[in-house]
């Protein structure tokens, strides 16, 4: 064994290793293990600082307000001392008594409300979307007096929504101009069917162009090229308005749709004033439960407010996990078909030696 020669291109593994590798063929070089520079770090700590303001102010705003109406939901209205017989100081314990009364005892008027809500929410938003897109689509094109109609267009949502509602109860008078166009005499802000309308012909009238702003924003960073190339290939407007500009603008119509939900969800200020308090026909969960705070029952009030928040949160969810993929996408070479992340290969450089 000592006649043994290594040839002179190769040479000994280290112990430990199971490398092989042809004769003429360089090595491969190992990968080298990941570590945390500093430079990262302190991009993290930089992003930390940077985004402790916003969670601060969430926390302030929604996460304490939120923790507060879930505790205040736990105890039940003041009632009078038998000891004193005056009204007590302190509200006592109930638990989930005010969840199961708002299911029991009060879940006809409870249902009624959660009905109108839904219903208000569905067809004030649905019609939105419509006549909104259709403003973003005119308020888009080039003409004459362009700046005008959509200043005219702007001016329902900036007006405040107290106003609105006096204007639209001004017009959904018995006398009233409603009445006066259409010949026939209608009790709009009375109780029933009739007051549902008054108050999505007035939400409708004043949000739409919230929509069409947001939609118009979308439409202004479409390249003019991409419409050019679709008239050469034969489209029409129409198979241009399906194939292009929907797609192109569907981000910005989503999140316009996901506001107004959120927003119609929480409808109170509008049929309050334009129709009334206490009107079964348009009593909203919002309603409900400001009727309750005033009576002075803060706990039941406060189970309304955390049942509101509930559908609130469950609705903006359902919709950004059905309906908002084109605003959480996957980063990073990461692509997502028929619900499995598929991972986008490396390429690997090979070297080629003569």
């Amino acid at each position: 064994m000592a006649g043994t020669a290594i040839p002179p291109d190769t040479a000994p593994h280290a112990p430990g290793t199971a490398a092989r590798r042809r004769p003429g063929r360089p090595p491969v070089p190992e990968r080298p293990r990941r570590r945390r520079s500093r430079a990262t770090a302190g991009t993290g700590r930089l992003a930390a600082l940077l985004v402790s303001p916003t969670l601060l102010v969430l926390t302030v705003v929604v996460l304490y307000p939120t923790l507060m109406a879930l505790d205040e939901s736990l105890y039940g209205p003041k009632g009078l001392d038998p000891k004193t017989g005056f009204i007590s100081n302190t509200e006592p314990f109930v638990g989930l008594k005010n969840y199961t009364d708002i299911f029991t005892q009060a879940g006809d008027r409870f249902w009624n409300a959660f009905w109108n809500t839904t219903f208000f929410t569905v067809v004030t938003v649905s019609l939105e979307t419509l006549i909104g897109v259709a403003m973003a689509l005119i308020m888009h094109r080039a003409f004459r007096g362009r700046a005008v109609v959509r200043a005219g267009i702007l001016v329902p949502w900036a007006i405040p929504t107290a106003i609105s509602g006096l204007l639209w109860k001004w017009i959904f008078n018995a006398d009233g101009i409603a009445n006066v166009l259409i010949g026939h005499q209608v009790l709009w802000t009375a109780d029933g069917f009739s007051a549902k309308i008054a108050v999505v012909i007035a939400d409708v009238w004043k949000t739409a162009p919230f929509i069409g702003l947001l939609v118009l924003a979308g439409l202004q960073v479409i390249p003019k090229e991409v419409y050019e190339a679709a008239r050469l290939d034969g489209a029409g407007a129409l198979q241009q308005f399906w194939r292009i500009t929907l797609p192109l603008v569907k981000p910005a119509l989503m999140v316009a749709v996901l506001f107004r939900c959120l927003d119609a969800l929480r409808m109170f200020d509008l049929p309050y004033i334009l129709i009334g308090a206490q009107k079964g026909s348009v009593e909203t969960l919002s309603m409900l439960a400001q009727n309750e705070a005033s009576n002075v029952r803060f706990g039941p009030a406060s189970a309304y407010a955390v049942l509101l928040f509930l559908y609130v949160f469950l609705i903006a969810l359902a919709f950004v996990r059905l309906l908002g993929a084109d605003l959480i996408g996957g980063a990073g070479g990461t692509k997502k078909r028929k619900g499995h992340a598929v991972r986008t290969p490396r390429r690997r450089v090979r070297e080629v030696t003569a």
